[in-house]
């Protein structure tokens, strides 16, 4: 017989909670992508140095954003193990990851790379995957 005792219980609940946060990231991503391509007109392309210019698919978008947000995931699990600390520097990782992801754009744009309009799209979209995840990622790490 089996018998889960409620410690399991929020466990499962974290997890699910973990597991919709890291969706909603990507779905936000996507909906980002959709405005800002499609709807709004915007050419997101970037190139590094002297290659050919890069398109910003909608695939390139979801699969990097969950990329980011499982490793983002798997670093929380690690720090909850490791420290009293976890939300604290979990959220100041995040916060310093995004301000990197930030950077990168904007740095691509002084090489003259891509558009003003392709660096704002590329910097909204990271801000807002950001403000999708890192609050409620915080949110769920349990208590020491």
């Amino acid at each position: 017989m089996l018998t889960i005792t409620a410690p399991a219980v929020l466990d499962i609940r974290r997890a699910r909670a973990r597991a919709l946060c890291v969706a909603g990231g990507a779905l936000a991503a996507a909906v980002a992508w959709t405005v800002e391509v499609p709807l709004l007109g915007i050419d997101l392309n970037f190139r590094y140095g002297t290659s050919h210019t890069e398109i910003v698919a909608a695939g390139q978008v979801i699969g990097a954003s969950l990329a980011a947000l499982l490793l983002g995931w798997l670093l929380l699990a690690v720090l909850e193990q490791r420290t009293a600390y976890a939300r604290t520097l979990w959220t100041s990782l995040a916060l310093a990851g995004l301000a990197a992801s930030v950077a990168l754009p904007l740095t691509v744009a002084t090489t003259a790379a891509t558009t003003a309009s392709a660096v704002v799209g590329l910097v909204v979209m990271h801000l807002t995957i950001g403000a999708a995840v890192i609050p409620v990622m915080a949110r769920t790490v349990r208590a020491r």
